[in-house]
Parts: structure tokens; sequence; C-alpha cells
């Protein structure tokens, strides 16, 4: 690319380069035999890098730290710098690495590890269906409601 400038269609252009060295990624995975016996692993696959994608905020293709941050803050789990600086080593093998790139990502999403980060974006859609449900004020008691 001859400018740096994010304009609409420069910044399609990198999502689209974002998105195939993402799926080249996939692939391999899709060929690894030890996720041969990985339930529904391509559906998977496509949603963890729909959710990579999103939270990828300098479009390196790595997650640096604001990356975790916004994610966890828009699921309503604030972290202090601490606890993602503790994420991310977790993540990444305990390496001093700053960023999380796809490979460690899906690493971590099908291994057999429980890593924090993990297990958060995992409920993360349990979540969401608890609070639609509770929203709004409660119902009023009738008498019928007694024990």
């Amino acid at each position: 690319m001859a400018s740096k400038a994010q304009g609409g269609k420069a910044f399609g252009l990198l999502k689209t380069q974002q998105e195939e060295r993402l799926n080249s990624i996939n692939e391999a995975f899709l060929s690894d035999p030890q996720y041969a016996e990985e339930e529904d692993l391509s559906s998977k696959l496509e949603m963890f890098k729909t959710k990579y994608m999103e939270f990828d905020l300098n479009d390196k293709g790595e997650i640096d730290i604001m990356g975790l941050k916004r994610m966890l803050e828009k699921l309503g789990l604030a972290k202090t710098h601490l606890e993602l600086k503790k994420m991310m080593s977790e993540v990444v093998g305990g390496t001093s690495k700053d960023t999380i790139c796809y490979h460690d990502f899906l690493n971590m999403m099908l291994g057999k590890r429980n890593a924090i980060l993990k297990l958060i974006l995992m409920y993360e859609g349990m979540g969401k269906g608890q609070e639609s449900k509770d929203a709004g004020p409660p119902r009023r008691k009738t008498f019928s409601d007694l024990p």
C-alpha cells in the first residue's frame, strides 16, 4: 500500500488481507490431526475468527493489551492492567510477548487447558441470554406466588 491513510477502501483491503491470513491459519487447524476429533471444528473456527478480528484493534493480526481490555469491558468484566498482563501471558505460554497472535488464540480456545480468557469467552453467550430474561422491573407478586 502506497499511503498510510486508513480510508474506507484501504481499511476494507486491510480487513480482507487480515481475514485471508486468518483463513489460512484456520485451514491449517482443519487439517491438523490433533483437532480431527473436535466437534463442529469449521464453524468454531469461523466464530473464533470473527471474534478475533473484532478485537484486533491495530489490524496487525494480533490482539494487544488494549484489544484484550476492550474485549473484557464489552463483556462487562473490566480488569486491571496486571490482570490483563496475567491473562495474556497465560494465553501465550508465559513468554514476554505483549500481543496474542491468532495461532495462540486458537490453541487456547481449542486446547485442553482452561485459560481464564477461554472460560470468559465460552460463557459469554450464556450471560447474554440471562440478561435479556431479567430486563425490566420485576413482575408484581400476587397471593398465588406466596409459599
